[in-house]
């Protein structure tokens, strides 16, 4: 069943530098036909003089997928937007919520609070040049910012400017004293304010995003809001996240166990490898697949010393230590 992106953005993965690659959203894909998938962040500036099938190319079995973009430049994202426009994402996303230095010194990300009138220009250039909807991911607000007065005139800003979705991580991002890390733990969520984001702009599509660990708290959530983003949960126990998703749209999961999700995969890694490719560029995306099962210390053991160097008899060997004690 095709599942429009809005629709899809009931359940969103977060885009997430160096995880959320093409390998990764392959397996989260294998787990949920429904959930909208995001690419990890990829600079205009890169999109426009960089390798463009490195940095876009995906399978098409990733759909829904959403492509994000960093920048602060309005040109040069509505050209990265065009460029991209050929590859046939779901979605456009703008960073306005990263808060890693070296975001900041390319004055795009979280540091774009600041600056919501570029934000409203850069958006509405690239919606301008877009065959698909442009949105856009944001905080609360940044260092000493008041997020009940910067958030609701942020969202009435992209509003404005023509957006009707984004994706809201309810945390400050302190962008100086605090590490990227650190921003992702340290400042408090509020929950609340976002949930009163959705009460006081029913007309927008809103997630929430930031310290969601199960599906129970995303079903929680959906009470108040359009769609909740998971992202370190979803990555690091995908299963308890991604592998039940589908029943938020009253499907039936692809598959029944995570040892089934690890035989699927056996196909798309023997092709890999055949190509000329590394087992550890996949299963390093796979480490968290049996979090909290019988053989699961054995299964992320075995592919964390032996990845990196063998090949599919190492997916083997792990796959082997679940599945006997399962059996």
């Amino acid at each position: 069943m095709k599942t429009s992106v809005t629709d899809a953005a009931l359940l969103s993965v977060a885009p997430m530098m160096d995880w959320t690659d093409r390998h990764c959203r392959v397996f989260h894909r294998l787990m949920s036909r429904r959930a909208l998938l995001y690419t990890e962040m990829v600079t205009a500036p890169a999109i426009i003089h960089g390798d463009r099938p490195r940095l876009l190319d995906f399978d098409a079995a990733e759909h829904p997928l959403a492509l994000q973009i960093g920048g602060s430049d309005p040109a040069d994202l509505a050209q990265a937007t065009r460029i991209a426009g050929d590859w046939g994402y779901d979605e456009i996303n703008l960073n306005v919520g990263c808060p890693s230095d070296r975001v900041q010194s390319g004055c795009f990300g979280a540091v774009l609070m600041k600056t919501p009138d570029l934000v409203a220009d850069c958006v509405a250039r690239m919606i301008e040049v877009s065959p698909v909807e442009v949105t856009v991911k944001c905080r609360i607000g940044v260092d000493d910012q008041i997020p009940e007065d910067v958030l609701p005139a942020f969202l009435a800003r992209m509003r404005a400017a023509g957006i009707r979705r984004i994706a809201i991580h309810a945390r400050k991002a302190w962008l100086q004293g605090l590490s990227p890390k650190e921003n992702r733990d340290i400042p408090p969520l509020d929950y609340p304010l976002v949930h009163r984001m959705k009460q006081e702009f029913p007309d927008l599509h809103l997630s929430v995003n930031g310290g969601v660990g199960s599906l129970d708290q995303v079903r929680d959530h959906l009470q108040a809001m359009d769609g909740v983003m998971v992202g370190r949960a979803a990555y690091h126990q995908p299963w308890d996240i991604l592998g039940r998703a589908d029943s938020l749209w009253g499907d039936a999961p692809p598959f029944g166990t995570p040892d089934q999700v690890a035989h699927a995969m056996r196909p798309y890694i023997a092709r890999h490898l055949a190509a000329g490719g590394r087992l550890h560029q996949i299963t390093r995306h796979m480490l968290g697949l049996f979090h909290g099962l019988p053989g699961a210390r054995g299964w992320k053991r075995t592919l964390s010393e032996g990845a990196s160097k063998g090949g599919i008899e190492v997916y083997d060997a792990a796959l082997r230590q679940v599945t006997q004690l399962a059996a």
